[in-house]
């Protein structure tokens, strides 16, 4: 395969044998130089920081950590493709993600496919419209250049701030993401996460209870939320449809 620009790759794996696949693989691809490699964490930190690359070829499962823990440290301008031994739900939540991978034992073909969506920029686009379902997991980037996985179900609920939203956690973490409230607003499924304010959507999985505030406003308990949550006069006919097609009541 010949690309149109020349890349230059880290590989970072901690066995062995599936860096020796990998440099076997990409040996077929003159245009694809392989400039480090690294097996644990602390060695793969100090390459991400060192190296000049263009893509990152990312173990998921790693010796004490997985891959995800690094990649605060890869170039912002680099590509990451992940690669992984595991289930279809890890694998779903890459694709959902828009994010590329390959599963080992690594197709010499769709390593070659990948490798051109890396040319073409189509790695790490948003995740289609509608995509998701409520047993899926959510790539998240924060303002602060951490990322990870987050299970829907894990989610109490998002709020708008401008271009940004901020993800509350039952766990009590509040994520900063750039990402608009409409946008998950077309991407979460409707049967699970609803609109209660211009501002907010919350998962209808994690309501406990509501308090009625003033005649416009009501309070929402959510499970793993410490604070109430406020739903607006113009949002309750449908929170009242949709808990009621859970056999739920307002």
């Amino acid at each position: 395969m010949a690309l149109e620009t020349r890349l230059k790759a880290v590989v970072i794996d901690d066995e062995p044998a599936a860096r020796d696949d990998l440099r076997r693989l990409l040996a077929a691809h003159a245009d694809v130089v392989i400039v480090g490699e690294a097996g644990r964490l602390a060695a793969a930190e100090e390459l991400l920081r060192a190296a000049d690359y263009d893509l990152v070829l990312l173990d998921v499962e790693l010796r004490g950590g997985t891959g995800f823990e690094l990649l605060p440290h890869v170039r912002p301008e680099a590509r990451t493709i992940f690669v992984t031994a595991h289930s279809q739900y890890a694998v779903r939540a890459f694709e959902i993600n828009a994010l590329d991978y390959l599963v080992k034992p690594i197709a010499p073909a769709r390593l070659e496919a990948a490798l051109r969506r890396v040319v073409a920029g189509a790695v790490d686009s948003p995740p289609p419209s509608g995509s998701l379902i409520p047993t899926d997991l959510v790539h998240l980037k924060t303002g602060n250049g951490t990322t990870r996985f987050v299970a829907l179900a894990d989610i109490t609920d998002i709020e708008s701030e401008e271009n940004y939203s901020a993800v509350h956690l039952g766990s009590g973490m509040r994520l900063l993401v750039r990402r608009t409230l409409r946008s998950w607003e077309d991407a979460l499924p409707a049967a699970q996460f609803v609109r209660v304010h211009r501002t907010t959507i919350v998962n209808l999985a994690r309501y406990r209870g509501s308090l009625r505030q003033t005649e416009q406003t009501t309070l929402l308990q959510l499970d793993g939320r410490a604070d109430p949550v406020r739903a607006s006069f113009r949002y309750l006919p449908e929170l009242r449809a949709r808990l009621s097609a859970l056999g739920r009541e307002l």
